[in-house]
């Protein structure tokens, strides 16, 4: 099981709260402009915290392999693909 840090958790509580702004945002028939930004910023937020998440995985992964080159270029593979996975 990982662990995820308190940055990692509170990044999620920030798009949280921003998803519901744009919902309100929707509901108050704001301009599309100003939803697409907010959009665009959640969007954001989650290739960011992606890419953190796949570059620690990667890392603890790494030092966890003990100089296992196998494990090391598995390990690598298994970031790459979850990094394109998420586009």
């Amino acid at each position: 099981m990982k662990s995820y840090d308190d940055k990692m958790k509170n990044r999620i509580k920030r798009m949280e709260g921003q998803l519901r702004g744009i919902l309100k945002m929707m509901e108050e028939g704001e301009d599309c402009k100003a939803v697409i930004t907010q959009l665009s910023a959640v969007r954001s937020g989650v290739d960011r915290l992606i890419g953190l998440i796949v570059s620690q995985n990667l890392l603890e992964c790494i030092q966890n392999a003990d100089g296992d080159e196998q494990a090391v270029n598995e390990s690598i593979q298994e970031a790459v693909n979850l990094f394109v996975k998420s586009r």
